[in-house]
This record gives structure tokens, C-alpha cells and sequence, in this order.
């Protein structure tokens, strides 16, 4: 049986930010379920799952993200899937938000007795130790960080199944966010765009080994 270590490493070597997709090659619906059920179980902070993920198959809204999405559109020529990652804004994360409240009741099954409690916590951490109530980007940024741990699960588990992706940043929020409003698929008051990823397989392998600083570079022990 290999060494499971082994195993763990030769996934992140074998990870690239895929430049080019074969477009013939298409992602098993068991892979990308596989995949998509990663991001659905990823942690959160405090377990609030500030996101939702778009599976875009639309290609009328792909053509209309192409100018607005430029580290898309290698990926929008050959990619299996395209998701775009999307992070809750401030009126579904503040501490007191109904949002919250069904996450911890409903989802989380937390009794009544610790709601209160639990609220004052949430609401210590957000106004003292995270200063995210001082505006609405604060908090809807905190919320793409955790939507960043979905997105880093997603793109592991990818290389695990052998499946090629590329998280993607090149894009303009504001233009995207009010194509997809106008497709109907983005509620903005909820919801806004972190980030885009796209699952395939290469066309070509990668042009030069993996690169890295050192472990004696990144590493601290104290």
C-alpha cells in the first residue's frame, strides 16, 4: 500500500494552475460531485458557511463575463466546469442576523439556552477582536476569506482525482456581480462575488516544475 504521506504530496505537486484545457475531456459527474461535497463540508468560521457556489453552464453569461473576466477566458475556452464562489454580505453575518440564527438553530441543532450566549461571543469577536463591524466591506471580506478554505479543498481534492483547475481572481467585481444580478442568478443585497475556480484536464503539461520558496524559508519554529 503507498505511503499515505506520499500520497498527500505527490497531489499538491501534482496541482498546477491549469493555463489550457482540453476541451474534449469531460470531469466525471462522480469526480465533480466529489469535488462540489468538499466544498459543502469545508470549515467555516464559527461553522457560519458564509457562501454559496454557481456551477455556470450558461454560455450566454459566460459571453457576457468574457471582457469583465479576463483570467477566465482560457478557462471559458476548454474548462469541464466553472464555479464562482460567492461570500454573504453584512446584513446575513452581523451577529444579530436572521441568517445566523437559522445556522445556529436550525443547522447547528444548538439549544435555545446557548443562543443567547453564543450571539454575545459572535458579537464580541466581530465588534473587539476582529474589528469587522467598522463597515459592510470589513465583514463581506472576512466572509471571502472562509469561502477561500472552500476554494483551497476544492482545488486539493481536484488533484487527488487527477483533476486539473485553476483558481481565478482576474475579474472585475463590480461588472461581474451585475451580470450575474442581471441573469438572475446573484442576489447582491445577500450575496457578492469572491472568486472563480474551473475543473478540467490540461491540454498541455505544465512547462516547468512546481516552485516553491524552502521549508527552512517559510517554516518558524519558536
Amino acid at each position: 500500500m503507498e505511503n499515505k504521506n506520499q500520497i498527500v504530496l505527490d497531489t499538491f505537486q501534482f496541482r498546477s494552475a491549469c493555463k489550457k484545457y482540453d476541451p474534449s475531456k469531460v470531469v466525471s459527474d462522480e469526480d465533480f460531485a466529489t469535488i462540489m461535497e468538499a466544498a459543502r463540508l469545508s470549515p467555516s468560521s464559527f461553522g457560519f458557511e458564509p457562501w454559496k457556489f454557481l456551477v455556470l453552464r450558461n454560455a450566454e453569461i459566460k459571453e457576457k463575463l468574457w471582457d469583465l473576466a479576463w483570467g477566465a477566458q482560457n478557462s471559458f475556452r476548454g474548462a469541464s466546469h466553472f464555479v464562482i464562489l460567492l461570500a454573504r454580505k453584512k446584513i446575513d453575518l452581523v451577529y444579530d442576523a436572521q441568517y445566523l440564527d437559522y445556522i445556529m438553530r436550525d443547522v447547528q441543532k444548538m439549544p435555545d439556552d446557548l443562543m443567547a450566549p453564543r450571539k454575545a461571543r459572535v458579537e464580541s469577536f466581530q465588534r473587539d477582536d476582529f474589528a469587522l463591524l467598522e463597515d459592510d466591506r470589513a465583514i463581506f471580506d472576512w466572509a471571502c476569506k472562509q469561502t477561500y478554505i472552500a476554494l483551497g479543498n476544492m482545488l486539493t481534492v481536484a488533484g487527488f482525482l487527477r483533476v486539473d483547475s485553476c483558481p481565478i481572481e482576474g475579474f472585475h467585481r463590480e461588472k461581474a456581480e451585475a451580470v450575474l444580478a442581471e441573469a438572475g442568478v446573484l442576489d447582491r443585497e445577500h450575496f457578492g462575488v469572491s472568486v472563480m475556480a474551473s475543473f478540467g484536464y490540461r491540454a498541455d503539461a505544465p512547462h516547468r516544475p512546481k516552485t516553491r520558496r524552502t521549508a527552512e524559508e517559510v517554516i518558524q519554529w519558536v
